[in-house]
């Protein structure tokens, strides 16, 4: 009999066991709550198809000077990712404040970074820029970041192509230049955690305890 108990208890810590790996090993969701998107154009290539950047409105200085202009994220942004392979979207959007103006005339802005999988052809991730200012249609497709670091509620994503998308070509009258290379964007953004998973620790604690009360009421039969 007392063989038996024993051999009880020891599966039940082994099961104990099993159990933790998996559990400290949960991907865990988070959702983007405040930050700057920070933006580089090579002006000189972008006036040599016709864009000529000739204003800036509510927009906020880049994180560093590699960059020509920033732009807020919007506190009404609702876009979420997992930690899985360091980051995968998930659902929402990246809502920004601030435009920029081309020749004079052409005002967009207010721009917006979604992710859908059918874009993730050729270079393109998946994420991609609308402006919700004036156009309304998608200017670029984001490539996947070169370098991804999460960080505590720190995220920052960096190297990211904008690529020129064909509705945005489209408009600008040159085709031929969807999927080109029109610049390099940064992400430096505040996140909390989107969903709720027991700490490893705690969840240790309440299953040692669950085996404890087990082999006291074995000891008590024996």
């Amino acid at each position: 009999m007392r063989f038996s108990q024993l051999g009880v208890i020891l599966g039940c810590t082994a099961v104990v066991c099993g159990l933790i790996a998996p559990l400290q090993a949960k991907a865990v969701n988070y959702q983007v709550k405040s930050g700057v998107t920070s933006v580089y154009h090579d002006l000189s290539y972008l006036s040599s198809i016709g864009l000529n950047l000739t204003g800036t409105n509510n927009t906020v200085e880049p994180i560093n000077s590699d960059f020509i202009v920033g732009f807020d994220i919007d506190p009404t942004t609702n876009f979420t990712f997992s930690d899985t392979g360091s980051f995968t979207p998930l659902s929402g959007t990246i809502k920004h404040t601030g435009t920029v103006t081309f020749n004079n005339q052409t005002t967009i802005g207010n721009f917006a970074i979604s992710f859908d999988s059918t874009r993730a052809i050729n270079n393109a991730s998946g994420l991609y820029l609308k402006d919700t200012y004036s156009l309304n249609t998608i200017l670029f497709d984001l490539s996947a970041p070169e370098n991804v670091t999460l960080n505590g509620n720190n995220l920052t994503l960096n190297k990211v192509n904008l690529l020129f998308s064909p509705e945005f070509a489209k408009i600008i009258g040159n085709p031929s230049l969807a999927g080109n290379l029109a610049g390099v964007a940064r992400i430096d953004a505040k996140v909390v955690p989107a969903n709720a998973v027991p700490e490893p620790t705690s969840t240790l604690a309440f299953l040692a305890a669950g085996v404890g009360l087990l082999v006291v009421k074995v000891k008590k039969q024996i």
